[in-house]
């Protein structure tokens, strides 16, 4: 087939043509949760109210929704929603990140042939493949390719969270000997070939993008030059907008989560830390669990979480003090912030950014973190919110015991709380991006913050 004109979306009399964007997203959020399928979709929903952008997004999605599969398609349309299509992946190895089915790659080349993008933005390669980046290349000579790091995966095999298997300590750096003592049936030189395979395809990227500033640096260190690197903050639409304010309790003892039940999000911690509240004899709180996915956390964290959801459900209804809400949809937001004082984020990785943490501050509610990476980075303890000890449950105890207790403290802390990130701010930035690039929009960056 050969390749369709350019289609650039121009009306009869329009000075400028939209420039046609691809969106390239791991999942469609609304059937996989997460966080960076999120921020693809809200930057997708940003460009389309705007007048100059035409964006297309493709989704993947794996074999956790089967259905999808039966046609024997491998790109289709999403639920007939203009622009929005899936990408159906299989036989994909996620050692190499990439795809042995041929098929695959030629229908995703046929896809850019058909759209013709000006620039193409990978949001993850999970899914399709880092080789993706390159077959991108060779199809569009001329297209500008962005690539945003949600986690470090290019760095560590270990879901790209740079966490230690062996004792759950973080790591600051990957290198052949080290992911070999993660993953011992792995030898040291294919961790090499790995990190190689990643540069080489890595290397085609106009523009790379982070959530949070301290990615910069472990991604210059690993070999991404400084140069091509822009900090964008996930923006979000704001869920509160119009919600009318909760009439004011008396006590602010009241905790909620808000997430994926999977091992890097700590959840573990907090259940741990409630159980620990009632050995010692308080119980002045309630803990509220949302969230879903708990099928991807590993055997281990999925029995204990069983095992701790089981033992606070064998208790009298009144004695019960946390809740299981099960999964949410953002749309739902407003009725479950305005249960909760606090959102408490337990996570045991880097968590690069949180976009729970933004929700939280839509909704004028601040958080309770971990002390590291992207928690840190936006949390100032006791300005903001309260940080404790990544993976201390007791020090987490004794937090929510003192957020449940100490008068003045949450009414403190909202009143210094800094407005979230919106999504007209992240979409204008990824639009001075697209059309400018990293160099200009890291100097003009600069001069904001002078």
């Amino acid at each position: 087939m050969s390749p369709a004109p350019r289609q650039t979306g121009v009306r009869a009399g329009a000075e400028t043509p939209k420039l046609r964007v691809l969106q390239v997203s791991l999942h469609h959020p609304e059937l996989v949760r997460g966080g960076a399928q999120q921020v693809c979709y809200e930057l997708f929903e940003g460009l389309k109210a705007r007048g100059d952008f035409a964006p297309v997004l493709l989704a993947a999605t794996d074999d956790s929704a089967p259905a999808l599969f039966r046609s024997g398609a491998r790109i289709t349309g999403f639920d007939g929603r203009p622009d929005e299509h899936l990408f159906l992946t299989s036989e994909f190895d996620p050692f190499w990140h990439r795809s042995s089915n041929k098929l695959l790659a030629e229908s995703f080349a046929e896809f850019l042939r058909l759209i013709r993008p000006d620039v193409v933005h990978f949001h993850h390669f999970m899914n399709f493949g880092a080789d993706y980046l390159t077959l991108t290349r060779r199809v569009l000579l001329d297209c500008r390719i962005v690539f945003t790091f949600h986690e470090f995966l290019t760095l560590c095999h270990h879901y790209g969270q740079m966490v230690r298997r062996s004792d759950r300590s973080l790591c600051d750096r990957g290198s052949p000997v080290r992911c070999h003592q993660c993953f011992p049936e792995i030898a040291p030189e294919m961790f090499f070939a790995r990190a190689e395979w990643f540069r080489r395809h890595l290397s085609v990227v106009d523009a790379f993008t982070v959530p949070s500033r301290f990615m910069i640096d472990r991604y210059v260190e690993w070999g991404i030059p400084a140069g091509k690197i822009v900090h964008i903050p996930n923006g979000q639409r704001n869920y509160a907008a119009g919600v009318q304010a909760e009439p004011k309790r008396g006590k602010r003892n009241r905790f909620g989560f808000f997430g994926q039940l999977v091992d890097g999000k700590g959840m573990n911690v907090l259940l741990r830390a409630a159980a620990l509240l009632r050995a010692q004899g308080f119980d002045d709180f309630l803990v509220e669990i949302n969230g879903d996915n708990l099928r991807y956390a590993t055997p281990a964290a999925q029995s204990e979480f069983e095992r701790l959801r089981a033992a606070e459900e064998a208790l009298p209804v009144e004695a019960q003090r946390v809740l299981f809400n099960g999964p949410y949809h953002v749309e739902k937001l407003p009725r479950l912030m305005a249960r909760v004082d606090w959102c408490v984020v337990p996570s045991v990785w880097w968590e690069v950014f949180g976009l729970v943490i933004s929700e939280a501050w839509m909704f004028r509610r601040p958080v309770i973190a971990s002390d590291v990476g992207g928690m840190a980075e936006r949390i100032r303890h006791d300005e903001t919110g309260l940080l404790f000890p990544m993976g201390d449950f007791r020090a987490l105890a004794d937090t929510l015991r003192r957020a449940a207790t100490e008068k003045g403290l949450w009414d403190r802390l909202v009143a210094a709380l800094p407005p979230a990130p919106t999504r007209e701010t992240m979409v204008e930035a990824y639009a001075r991006v697209y059309r400018d690039g990293a160099n200009t929009v890291q100097a003009a960056l600069a001069r904001a913050a002078e």
